[in-house]
């Protein structure tokens, strides 16, 4: 096991840089970068001081549109300043060196290290992604367990009706309904609308903190976990139902094994594999897109929303520093999954297949 995980983690550095120079590239004749924002906006803060005045002599740098009313110098000067006076593949070394240290770079628009927006903002991401995880996982697992154990009786039907509401509503259309309902939108006001703590947290005692905090987590969580479960749910019952069938069980059986002794004692470990396998991309799914939802239903300043604001804004170095933490902690969990398939079934062994 120790040969297969170091090579995963050798792998990790050749899939950073690709990804990395892949979307580099991409932003490179993507339009709208920061410097044609930037000279955009001093265009037409020119243009209201002068619109009654003289015409501003055009510049000749036609690379940039909305540039006609700036200088040559102004231009220069706004390239120099987002680093674009220099070529791209300077840029992009200059980038990966600093990447070799944690060092992503100054955002653009916000004049601050990206490292210190990561870490302001990953609290919130971690929170949210880390507790509804947990929570789906002990809503699914039991529940797809009960399923198939009672396949095709009435509790099975019922609960597939309700299942496939949860899979087929979008997660932001829960957290929309239960605003409404509960966060003072038309009804009761039970809950914040928003924020993580309350503005005197600081002022509260530790139970009071922990109590706030679940206070303000708890729609955005539930929110989550009626978006979430669904499939997993599915993916344990079908898992459970196929293991059910076959030779071993029935031998089990055969030996006057209780039904629970032969569900958690035999058939658990093999049918929770590929659930355990589904769990780092769930994690990812749920880190990295279901968040960004529900981060700005709630207003939640986290990683999600950091990196929409980074896209719109054209801000590279957030945008670069939020792709490469994603992708580092994307891989990171896959090889967790990894390993924990071979926790739970020691038969598997990835350095005798030659992983």
């Amino acid at each position: 096991m120790g040969g297969y995980i170091l090579k995963r983690l050798l792998l990790i550095i050749p899939t950073l840089f690709f990804i990395l120079l892949v979307n580099f590239l991409i932003v490179q004749i993507a339009p709208g970068g920061p410097v044609e924002q930037t000279i955009q906006q001093a265009e037409s803060y020119q243009n209201g001081k002068t619109i009654a005045g003289a015409e501003t002599s055009p510049s000749t740098d036609t690379h940039y549109q909305g540039a006609r009313g700036l200088s040559p110098e102004m231009v220069e000067k706004i390239k120099a300043q987002y680093g674009f006076d220099q070529p791209a593949y300077l840029r992009f070394w200059k980038m990966l060196t600093g990447y070799m240290h944690f060092d992503f770079g100054i955002s653009f628009f916000k004049d601050k290290p990206v490292t210190q927006l990561l870490w302001e903002k990953m609290p919130v991401t971690i929170s949210l992604g880390l507790w509804s995880t947990l929570l789906i996982y002990l809503v699914s697992i039991p529940l797809g367990i009960q399923k198939a154990k009672k396949h095709g009786l009435w509790f099975d039907r019922t609960t597939s009706i309700l299942l496939a509401i949860g899979y087929a509503v979008p997660s932001f259309v829960f957290g929309v309904l239960l605003i409404v309902f509960f966060a003072g939108g038309s009804y009761f006001q039970w809950f914040p609308l928003q924020g993580l703590v309350s503005e005197n947290f600081d002022q509260l005692s530790l139970w009071g903190k922990i109590t706030d905090y679940f206070w303000h987590m708890a729609l955005p969580l539930l929110t989550m976990v009626l978006g979430g479960f669904a499939s997993l749910t599915y993916l344990t019952k079908y898992s459970f139902m196929e293991e059910m069938h076959k030779q071993y069980v029935l031998a089990a059986r055969a030996k006057g094994l209780s039904e629970n002794r032969v569900l958690y004692g035999h058939i658990f470990r093999n049918a929770m594999l590929i659930v355990i396998a589904s769990l780092p991309e769930a994690l990812v799914g749920v880190f990295f897109a279901g968040n960004l939802f529900i981060e700005i239903l709630f207003n939640l300043d986290g990683l999600g929303f950091l990196g929409f604001e980074a896209v719109v804004q054209r801000d590279y170095p957030v945008i670069f520093g939020t792709l490469f933490i994603y992708t580092l902690i994307g891989l990171l969990l896959r090889l967790i999954g990894d390993i924990l398939y071979q926790v739970i079934d020691p038969r598997i062994n990835f350095d005798a297949r030659g992983g």
